[in-house]
């Protein structure tokens, strides 16, 4: 059976991102919470600016996108040769496969640690429904397989652990939808799209089980596994019929007319109840419990003053892929600076093998990543964003007591001299070279700063993806 998946894998590792239709773009209104303990948690979650998404499951035995394989769109390549119901039955078998004997959640923690990540979100199941915790709603998870003598079964235990133990906040990825639950994807009927395949209105006991699944599967993470921060959901399409307003349509993703929605409401009470102002993100359904806002793949255009996060993967995939193209450690940076001065967060997403490990040049990716936050972090952590972010090709940050701003410049623009004429030095205000400590000159000129740069910083510096500039920030 696996070799005559073959060639339908090959294809499939090849559209990964042609799945648009699975892309979240950012939801077009924010509304601030009111709950103090919340608002606090937010706070600190934006003082860490940069974080891991981990896609692990299934779909790291073959090499494919996530879950998205087995859901029936016409984006979607398979085999014309195979049959939707035999391919869905290899999928979900590859629960007899995954059996990561390498797992080891303290390396990545670490890992995580040295390239200047600062929060975790792991994904506890997606849409395929596989878990990778030791829920008891269900026998579809990774502790009820060829993993389950391990002593690090409970992967979802470990991860926690292991990125707490290095100061980590800590944030869960679930799933909203779940094509392995009967109740969600009815076996009665054929599975056309990612929407359950039902009229709720027709069989409403059969959607409350799916809710008290859903509910049931929240609160085991929530009271089971320590501290958490943050409860990530995705799978936007479950929402309140209310709130597909003209974005939701322009996904271009199938609407359901009936009821397809979840008590967010009674899982966030619950959830807070045992973890005090835990950040909820109900991923692009605007409201009280979009906490914050996840545009995908992509950075906004400009500053946003609502706690915002770009999430992407390091490669192509949000899962582990053989061969996967990955971004630079230079492009990562400057993405990462371009996010901080507009006001967000970077998450960025690392897929581990089926063993359990990561990818050894995804490794080699991440330290290079650190290393440049080992010098210039102070640009970024526990920083602000400033009403004037970006002069020319030049970023700005600053100090949340805005009395610091810092200056990033891109390495590709090959200046001799730098000049902006915003956020003007403090009148004798030194402006410092961050990675060396060296006091740099400047001259302000007709409301334009000017400096003309060491041949020191040129030269040596010139592989620094990003230069950084400190200042006192002048006051108005």
């Amino acid at each position: 059976m696996a070799r005559f998946f073959l060639f339908l894998l090959v294809l499939l590792s090849s559209v990964s991102f042609g799945q648009n239709l699975g892309v979240h773009p950012v939801s077009n209104e924010y509304q601030k919470p009111t709950d103090p303990q919340v608002l606090q948690k937010l706070d600190q979650w934006q003082d860490q600016k940069f974080g891991i998404i981990i896609h692990w499951g299934l779909y790291a035995v073959p090499g494919i996108i996530e879950s998205w394989s087995i859901c029936s769109e016409p984006w979607i390549t398979r085999d014309s040769t195979s049959s939707y119901d035999d391919y869905k039955r290899w999928y979900f078998g590859l629960k007899d496969s995954l059996n990561p004997v390498r797992f080891n959640p303290e390396r990545w923690a670490s890992i995580s640690k040295k390239a200047g990540m600062r929060y975790l979100v792991f994904t506890t199941k997606h849409h395929d429904g596989f878990c990778m915790f030791d829920t008891k709603q269900t026998d579809f998870k990774i502790t009820n397989g060829p993993f389950a003598t391990n002593p690090k079964a409970d992967v979802l235990k470990h991860v926690f652990s292991a990125y707490r133990n290095e100061g980590f906040m800590i944030g869960a990825y679930f799933s909203k939808p779940d094509w392995h639950n009967e109740n969600y994807w009815w076996p009665l009927y054929s599975t056309p799209d990612r929407n359950n395949n039902y009229d709720t209105r027709k069989y409403p006991w059969r959607w409350q089980k799916f809710e008290d699944y859903t509910f049931n599967q929240i609160q085991e993470i929530v009271t089971g596994y320590g501290g958490v921060d943050i409860l990530w959901l995705d799978g936007g399409w479950v929402r309140p019929q209310n709130t597909i307003d003209e974005e939701v349509l322009m996904w271009g993703a199938p609407i359901p007319q009936w009821k397809q929605e979840l008590d967010i409401e009674k899982i966030a009470r619950m959830a807070r109840s045992n973890q005090s102002g835990m950040i909820v993100v109900d991923r692009t359904v605007q409201g009280p419990y979009e906490n914050y806002q996840t545009p995908e793949h992509t950075i906004p255009e400009k500053r946003i003053d609502n706690p915002w996060e770009t999430c992407m993967p390091l490669g192509n995939d949000w899962g582990y892929v053989p061969n996967n193209n990955l971004k630079s450690a230079d492009r990562v940076i400057q993405t990462l600076v371009e996010v901080v001065a507009k006001g967000g967060n970077l998450l960025l997403g690392v897929g581990p093998k089926p063993d359990g490990t990561f990818p050894a040049d995804v490794e080699e990716r991440l330290a290079e990543i650190g290393k440049w936050l080992d010098v210039n972090g102070e640009a970024i952590y526990n920083t602000r964003s400033m009403p004037h972010y970006k002069d020319s090709y030049f970023f700005f940050t600053q100090s949340k007591d805005e009395k610091t701003a810092y200056i990033l410049v891109p390495k590709d623009i090959n200046l001799t001299r730098l000049e902006w004429t915003v956020n003007l030095p403090k009148k004798g205000s030194k402006l410092i070279f961050v990675p060396t400590g060296e006091k740099v000159s400047y001259h302000i000129v007709d409301g334009f700063v000017q400096v003309d740069m060491p041949q020191s910083i040129r030269l040596k510096q010139r592989d620094n993806p990003v230069w950084v500039f400190k200042f006192e920030l002048a006051t108005e």
